[in-house]
């Protein structure tokens, strides 16, 4: 929610109250507003992309079932599947150069085998027939329109840390504009309805008119836009990294008894380096190892057997292992969370190392479960879609109404910010307050830090910079 105009929705009059608090109240307004302002200013053009991205990426199964359907679809179903290895034989024998890393059974009849491959050095998707072991398609796996879309939401295209420490920026950001936002725009008095929960549409063009077509849309999805900030944060590098922290320390991620294996494994892998399709609460669970010896080691199909008799939900993805001691991974993010499992099974022996499923999850890692479908749009369904498609088409009508609005209200040779507040007090109270979000979210924090360094080193000491940024 970034507002770039005077809040309309305040008290049209103040001679009921004191004069220092009149005072009090305006300087605060103008804290509020300045930061606001500021925060919007830097990061609109990220939550755009955003929500660009988002709402894309949200109809990801309906897209690429259409984009793709002769890969994804069995032309002619048959009656008798081919194992596991059999497809992945002849996808071998047919593609020389080929290592196959995991396979995918589908829960479908009428849906190929997903195969994940390298090629020549490059990341590749394979479909097969499971009926005939021919290959459908093949795709580059980092040109897919999914994996388009996920790298613009996580990494602005452009890829690597730095993009992806930016989303999380502007996402933390994004928090900070709604809070500031809702108090800028909340009803003080029956007027105020006019504005903040209806608009008034009456003088199209107007600055009046841009103003409502932000502050309406944010008010009535202000909640939508924080859950949809929230359940996005823990795949963030920073906060993410340490909201799994919290949830492993406290044992409110899976408890220590869901690793069948007992002894800590000596490696330090984790099953996000070694299998694909890894549920986010077991991202970072430790990876066992087989017993090695003089054994033959298990065939696909039955690591199949295996997860069928463990009662894993289809579809689910079977990853190879790494090594001789590496180990087979059955794990599923399922499109329904409570059928999430993640197993680790000895190559050798067959022997069940982990097992760990939705029901031994902690607290904490259900919550973030439950949140990452919310946000990807598959908790409850097409619903689940329309209503995360509505939050960012809001969050896109916010941003284009906030820079009509700050185009008509920009002084010519200024950036139109927001006065100072003339109370000190309230400006040091409302960035006591920053301070405080800045701990609770470091990129915050440093990006707090950063700007207080520039506004008091350079801005303030250059005449050209100090008049542009004046109000």
């Amino acid at each position: 929610m970034n507002a770039f105009d005077t809040p309309t929705s305040k008290p049209s009059s103040t001679h009921s109250h004191k004069p220092s608090t009149s005072k009090l109240f305006t300087s605060l307004n103008q804290a509020v507003w300045r930061w606001h302002f500021y925060a919007g200013i830097i990061f609109a053009p990220f939550l755009l992309i955003l929500a660009i991205s988002g709402s894309m990426y949200l109809f990801k199964p309906q897209i690429e079932g259409y984009l793709y359907k002769d890969m994804l679809m069995v032309q002619n179903v048959g009656t008798n599947a081919m194992t596991a290895d059999a497809i992945i034989g002849k996808t071998l024998s047919g593609y020389p150069g080929t290592t196959i890393s995991s396979v995918t059974i589908p829960d479908d009849p009428e849906l190929t085998v997903k195969l994940t491959a390298i090629r020549n050095g490059i990341s590749t998707t394979m479909y097969a027939d499971p009926y005939t072991g021919n290959i459908t398609g093949i795709l580059n796996s980092d040109e897919t329109f999914s994996a388009f879309f996920k790298k613009m939401h996580s990494e602005l295209v452009i890829g690597g840390t730095w993009a992806n420490r930016l989303v999380e920026l502007a996402a933390c950001w994004a928090v900070i504009l709604v809070i500031t936002g809702l108090y800028l725009w909340w009803p003080r008095n029956k007027s105020a309805i006019w504005g903040t929960i209806l608009p008034r549409l009456s003088k199209p063009g107007s600055r009046l008119f841009w103003r409502d077509l932000h502050a309406v849309p944010a008010f009535w999805l202000s909640l939508c836009m924080l859950v949809l900030i929230a359940t996005g944060l823990p795949w963030s590098g920073v906060l993410g990294s340490q909201i799994d922290k919290l949830a492993n320390a406290t044992n409110t991620n899976y408890p220590p008894y869901a690793l069948s294996f007992m002894d800590k494994p000596v490696s330090v892998t984790v099953t996000k380096d070694v299998a694909n399709d890894v549920p986010w609460a077991t991202e970072n669970l430790p990876v066992p190892t087989s017993a090695f010896g003089d054994y033959v080691p298990l065939a696909v199909q039955d690591v199949v057997e295996i997860a069928d008799k463990q009662q894993v939900n289809l579809p689910y993805t079977i990853s190879m292992p790494q090594g001789k001691t590496g180990v087979y991974t059955v794990s599923t993010s399922h499109t329904k969370p409570g059928n999430d499992a993640t197993l680790h099974i000895d190559q050798y022996s067959g022997a069940v190392l982990t097992d760990v499923r939705f029901k031994d999850y902690g607290l904490m890692a259900k919550g973030v479960t439950l949140g990452i479908a919310l946000h990807e749009g598959r908790l409850f369904g097409l619903a689940n879609q329309i209503l995360g498609l509505i939050t960012c088409i809001g969050i896109m009508l916010m941003v284009v109404s906030s820079y009509f609005m700050w185009r008509k209200r920009k002084p010519q040779g200024k950036l139109g910010a927001p006065a100072r507040p003339k109370d000190r007090r309230i400006t040091i109270g409302v960035m006591i307050i920053m301070l405080v979000l800045g701990v609770l979210m470091p990129l915050v924090g440093l990006s707090l830090i950063i700007v207080l360094l520039l506004d008091l080193l350079i801005i303030r000491r250059i005449r050209a910079l100090k008049h542009w940024f004046s109000a």
